[in-house]
């Protein structure tokens, strides 16, 4: 759906309020964002027509295995990348900025209407806006982590010394790696199970760029219906999700949340400037 021809329609802004309202009276809400989101931030999905995948290759399927044969290669590729899908993200990755939808999710957590966000999304946007409540189920592509304690780092603060690699944490001594969730490595517990937590409290979810079809995340959605709760897409096109969701909102990403925050600030202030 191309966003510079978009038109909001009376009809579609009458069901964002009836979301916003849905929001608003929650007990929790949790946002659950995927790759949908940062294409409007100039990030391709991996796959499909001009995919970061598609143009740069894909990484391997036993990526974690093969950092585990040899982390000093795998940092020396992270820190020196020459071709292929590591330089293709790096380089898209870098070059991205946040959007109008990453910055109206952040002003729905700071006025208490967005008490978690769970992102798919690897590439620093909901960290650059300072999302409150942000859970990184799949890791942060400029992030590291250690694999024993499960810490993670900001990398400005944790210098690299190219001679000595791998870098090892400065806490328990573990190896420390990208925090990108590798093919084959399992979810960092630590963030798994707060994920689980907040998914339970919650009554209303709100989906945004993703037909949550990846596990764990897939489970999300299918968890807060299961215990009676409000399910809202946002998505351009119909999803997996659009026949099971309790609203679903067709439309580009920016274009729909700014809406949806005008009308939540709207009904949290009633007779108050929106």
């Amino acid at each position: 759906m191309d966003t510079e021809t978009f038109q909001m329609t009376p009809a579609l802004d009458a069901e964002i309020a009836t979301a916003a309202e849905a929001m608003v009276s929650a007990a929790s809400v949790v946002a659950l964002t995927g790759a949908g989101l940062s294409v409007e931030s100039g990030i391709p999905p991996f796959r499909g027509p001009g995919g970061l995948w598609t143009q740069h290759g894909e990484p391997p399927l036993d990526g974690y295995q093969r950092f585990l044969r040899d982390p000093a290669a795998a940092w020396r590729e992270r820190l020196n990348p020459t071709e292929g899908w590591a330089m293709g993200l790096r380089d898209t990755l870098q070059a991205a900025k946040p959007n109008i939808g990453h910055r109206c999710l952040a002003a729905l957590g700071e006025l208490g209407h967005c008490d978690a966000l769970i992102t798919q999304n690897v590439d620093d946007l909901h960290q650059q806006v300072g999302q409150p409540g942000l859970l990184e189920i799949h890791g942060n592509h400029f992030w590291l982590r250690c694999l024993e304690c499960h810490q993670r780092f900001d990398p400005a603060g944790f210098p690299i010394d190219e001679a000595n690699l791998p870098p090892l944490c400065q806490d328990c001594g573990g190896i420390v790696k990208g925090d990108t969730v590798s093919f084959g490595e399992p979810i960092p517990p630590l963030v798994l199970r707060a994920c689980y937590s907040a998914v339970e409290r919650c009554d209303v979810m709100l989906v945004v760029g993703t037909s949550a079809t990846v596990f764990p995340a897939a489970e999300f959605p299918m968890e807060v219906l299961r215990n009676g709760g409000t399910l809202i897409e946002v998505n351009p096109y119909p999803s997996e999700l659009t026949e099971a969701a309790s609203i679903s909102l067709q439309g580009p990403g920016g274009a729909v949340l700014e809406r949806l925050l005008h009308h939540v600030r709207a009904k949290s202030h009633p007779g108050g400037a929106a």
